[in-house]
């Protein structure tokens, strides 16, 4: 079983050095319309560098699977900002984008929790697509294929009903936004099992995040459902990808922790390593890159981890 691993949109490494930028819509107001605009600017060109930067700091580090930042392009959505991120700085686009295809590097793009499908608030709808459309677009200006990952979202008034304003509005969806969205269970509402039968409804790849499982699993088994999670990438080009991440605390379960267990990775993968897919596991820490490179340092120290390059291992299993 071949397993890659990647981290989450910061590399802390990096971070010292230079970092990602941003900007409010309250300073944009506060500077003007010109001066706003010129300031834009200049943070997504900053952005561009440094999302450049940072892929090939990956790939100096047999780093092959990155998360990109949804902070890249700031004020994308907002309602009162419409801008063009893409044309004035296409040639960046597209030069990173042949960097991506040329190191075969998957990306893939997490929006944070407002973006709800099946909110019962349709202007929260009406974000969420604007959101995924501008996934679409940062895609597009890539020239390359990517994907989007969501939670199903809100449960109101009732889940039965909740999934089914997540059927109407998917329905809607062109065919280019419905190929970028992966569906993840998460640690309160939607369980696996939840998850895993709309995905396979709907004909769309489960992510599994193997913390929220343990969060909120209804007493399933995962064991009996990783067969059919598996299945839903049938149609993919690229394997599997599951979330792992450690608790902070006892106390503080649903949230990451900054390091990984070691012991807890090696479970993880006992769980998955009968079912023989390669898979790509996202580490979802605080400790982003350096947590990474702290958990192959463990990894290295057993003769069950045989390792291909700095990021990428064959599990052996139990031997």
């Amino acid at each position: 079983m071949k397993i890659r691993l990647g981290y989450v949109a910061i590399s802390l490494t990096l971070d010292e050095i230079d970092h990602y930028q941003t900007i409010t819509w309250t300073r944009f107001q506060q500077l003007g319309l010109k001066k706003g605009e010129q300031k834009l600017s200049k943070i997504i060109e900053h952005n561009l560098y440094f999302l450049e930067r940072i892929l090939r700091y990956n790939i100096q580090n047999d780093i092959y699977f990155y998360r990109l930042s949804h902070h890249m392009i700031p004020l994308s959505t907002h309602p009162e900002c419409s801008y063009d991120f893409v044309t004035p700085y296409q040639k960046k686009w597209r030069q990173i984008g042949k960097y991506i295809e040329k190191n075969q590097i998957r990306v893939d793009i997490h929006p944070n929790q407002f973006c709800v499908l099946n909110s019962t608030n349709p202007s929260v709808i009406n974000q969420t697509i604007e959101e995924l459309f501008c996934c679409y677009k940062i895609y597009e200006a890539l020239g390359i294929s990517g994907k989007v990952i969501l939670h199903i979202g809100s449960s109101m008034p009732s889940k039965q009903e909740a999934l089914e304003r997540f059927r109407i509005v998917f329905s809607k969806l062109g065919e280019e936004i419905k190929n970028m969205i992966l569906l993840e269970n998460d640690d309160k509402i939607y369980t696996v099992k939840d998850t895993l039968e709309l995905c396979e409804e709907l004909g769309i790849p489960m992510v599994l995040d193997y913390h929220h499982y343990l969060c909120n699993h209804g007493k399933e088994k995962i064991e009996l459902l990783l067969p059919r999670i598996f299945a839903t990438w049938n149609k993919e080009k690229l394997p599997p990808k599951v979330h792992f991440s450690t608790p902070k605390s006892r106390k503080e379960k649903r949230s990451h922790s900054t390091y990984l267990s070691f012991h807890g990775f090696q479970k993880f993968l006992d769980v998955i390593y009968p079912y023989g897919e390669n898979l790509d596991v996202m580490l979802e820490c605080k400790g982003k890159d350096e947590a990474l490179f702290r958990l192959v340092r463990q990894l290295k120290m057993d003769s069950k981890y045989e390792f291909l390059n700095d990021t990428t291992f064959y599990y052996k299993g139990n031997i």
